[in-house]
């Protein structure tokens, strides 16, 4: 039987003194009341804890005990005094409060955001609550209520605060480091700036005549990359005359073109015209094709095109081959191009009208892998020659690849300047085919004439034009172009 055993004083204390006193230091206390006259400390001595675990195990099980005699219960209770029942009846309330408490430790208890389990039943509260120990609760604030936290929870709530601080400190470093970083980057752009003013300068001073044709360069259209590339040769005490010719020189060795002894129109083959939409493939398709039945018959050439996605688009190139007495095919994709080609291959020449399309349209790339899978089929692209320079850089990288033949400058006739034109073609090493100056067909189509386009490139810009540059304009858009090279050049000189 379990032996329990309450013990009186007048204070906690008095009765904590006397319950030491009576079952030792290591007596497990039930619960504590306030009564008349001081305190009750209900206790179970360290050794009854055996029977209490079996009382316990007793009353998880399902089948019933047997029946006492009525002889023997009667006995039983006869015997029994008030304070014996009393203490029977604590013994049962500890044993159905520990069976419950065992179920709930074994279900999962719910966890709040903060990371504290949830706390316990309303069982187990109030002044009936069994009480382990003495020692005083442990509690932390949390958004200002108090929670019961165990020694190890609250080191690693401290934990996580210093990571988040830690965290919060390396995220201020890093956005001080980056504005630093920025005024320092700021600061560099400055001061080579003014490198690059001083030593342009010093060019000025030193070579009068190379910094003049610089000037003349870029004002008419050429790239500052291309720009110093042509006049960095220029000697010190050379005239103003004499750059010019060595830039005219320069340009007439670097820029690619093909002449009479060269022309496709002769060689023949299957040529596609590609390029921008509105560049004029299809016009500059019908003047081709009007040279080639001039030279070699309608027999002899075939017109294609691709460019079903536009209405009537194909219709164009019919009129102008029922016109021209030419066949003029419509495919729809590679395969039908392969088998239309194969079809055609005793021709003389075949042209190719391609869809339109921007430089930075993915289907660019579709259309050259189409081209390429259908046989020996070379590029012509069309370059707009009243195009700015960068503009004319994004068309080349979109449409470059190993089959593109060369260029065509289209619609020269509506071009200011032909130098971002010519300065493109002489940097990705694009031979120049023809040149397109006219809506006219075939009348305005004509091969390049070197000459011509140098003079019309180097042409000088009236003095009242808002693009005429002065000098000290020059030198402030080589330097925020690229500042190094200008300090190189001005080392040269």
């Amino acid at each position: 039987m379990v032996s329990v055993r309450k013990f009186f004083g007048k204070t906690a204390r008095e009765a904590l003194m006397a319950l030491k006193a009576e079952l030792g230091a290591d007596a497990v206390v039930l619960s504590n009341r306030a009564v008349p006259g001081g305190v009750e400390i209900v206790a179970l001595p360290a050794e009854s804890m055996g029977e209490l675990n079996a009382t316990v195990r007793a009353a998880r099980q399902p089948a019933p005990p047997p029946a006492m005699p009525a002889r023997t219960l009667s006995a039983a209770s006869a015997e029994r005094t008030p304070e014996d029942e009393h203490s029977a009846n604590i013994g049962k309330q500890i044993a159905v409060q520990l069976a419950r408490r065992s179920q709930a430790q074994a279900a999962p208890k719910p966890v709040f955001r903060s990371g504290i389990e949830a706390p316990a039943h309303d069982e187990d509260r109030g002044g009936k609550q069994m009480v382990r120990s003495f020692n005083p609760p442990r509690v932390a604030l949390n958004d200002g209520e108090a929670m019961q936290l165990s020694p190890s929870t609250r080191e690693e709530r401290r934990a996580q605060q210093t990571e988040e601080i830690s965290e919060a400190r390396v995220h201020s470093l890093e956005a001080t480091n980056a504005q630093l970083m920025q005024e320092l980057n700021s600061i560099k752009g400055m001061l080579e700036r003014q490198l690059a003013g001083f030593a342009w300068s010093e060019i000025s001073r030193n070579a009068p005549a190379r910094t003049q044709m610089m000037s003349e360069l870029l004002e008419v259209g050429f790239s500052a990359q291309l720009t110093r590339r042509l006049t960095e040769n220029i000697p010190a005490e050379a005239q103003i005359s004499e750059a010019r010719d060595e830039v005219r020189r320069l340009i007439n060795r670097d820029l690619r073109m093909q002449d009479n002894t060269n022309d496709i129109i002769d060689r023949g083959g299957v040529y596609a015209l590609v390029g921008p939409t509105g560049v004029g493939k299809t016009t500059t398709t019908a003047k081709l094709a009007a040279r080639c039945v001039v030279r070699h018959g309608a027999d002899q050439l075939a017109l294609i095109t691709t460019d079903g996605y536009r209405i009537g688009a194909h219709e164009q190139l019919r009129i102008y081959g029922r016109i021209l007495g030419v066949q003029v095919h419509v495919v729809r994709d590679a395969s039908d191009l392969r088998q239309t080609l194969q079809d055609l291959r005793k021709k003389h020449m075949v042209l190719i009208d391609t869809v339109g399309m921007g430089q930075r349209d993915k289907m660019v790339g579709e259309q050259s892998a189409m081209l390429t899978s259908a046989g020996n089929v070379r590029r012509l692209l069309c370059l707009n020659a009243t195009a700015r320079g960068d503009t004319l850089d994004d068309v080349v990288r979109a449409y470059e690849g190993p089959d593109l033949a060369g260029c065509i400058f289209t619609k020269l006739d509506e071009a200011a300047s032909v130098a971002p034109a010519l300065d493109v073609a002489m940097r990705h090493e694009l031979s120049l085919f023809y040149i397109a100056n006219g809506q006219r067909v075939p009348e305005d189509l004509h091969l390049p004439n070197r000459t011509y386009l140098v003079h019309r490139a180097m042409r000088e810009i009236a003095p009242d034009s808002p693009y005429k540059m002065d000098r000290a304009d020059t030198g402030l858009l080589m330097s925020a172009t690229r500042s190094p090279g200008v300090a190189r050049g001005a080392t040269g000189a």
